[in-house]
């Protein structure tokens, strides 16, 4: 579950999760960055997404909200520092409100207020392959501390 944070130091607090899906890279990376995509399939069972707003170039944003089980939306926004499409995503990914200013994990006030997010997306034989690599960035101790000893592991944590 290691392997560099924002500075590029090892860091024991980085998640890594790798899925494969039966299609092609170009395909994968259009469902993990195209609004009309991402409504049919982002956020945790039973949160799907009901907002989504994208401009898909480093320095620009994705604003998105899910319908939480209340019916009222949580928001979030990833910025994005590098976007080589198919290949790769890196985004600062927060919690935020409607407007798009961060604010803290609405069920974990420890929580790091952002997180760096690396992406991959490699494919083979017509397979894609997807790793994602997620770490608390310019965090505290102690909201480092939250993510690496969240019960259910770093996405149960973020409200997933």
């Amino acid at each position: 579950m290691s392997t560099s944070d924002s500075a590029g130091a090892a860091t024991s607090a980085t998640f890594e999760i790798t899925r494969e899906f039966d299609a092609p890279r170009a395909t994968v990376f259009a469902a993990w960055t195209d609004c009309q995509h991402l409504l049919k399939w982002f956020g945790p069972k039973g949160m799907p997404l009901s907002k989504c707003n994208n401009d898909l170039r480093p320095g620009g944003t994705m604003h998105y909200a899910m319908r939480l089980p209340d019916g009222s939306d949580g928001w979030g926004k990833w910025t994005y520092r590098a976007v080589t499409p198919p290949e790769y995503l890196e985004v600062i990914a927060c919690f935020s409100d409607a407007e798009g200013n961060v604010t803290r994990n609405p069920w974990k006030a420890n929580w790091p207020l952002q997180t760096l997010s690396r992406t991959t997306f490699t494919e083979a034989n017509g397979k894609t392959t997807v790793t994602l690599r997620w770490a608390p960035y310019e965090a505290t101790p102690e909201e480092e501390a939250a993510q690496v000893n969240a019960p259910g592991g770093p996405w149960a944590a973020a409200g997933g």
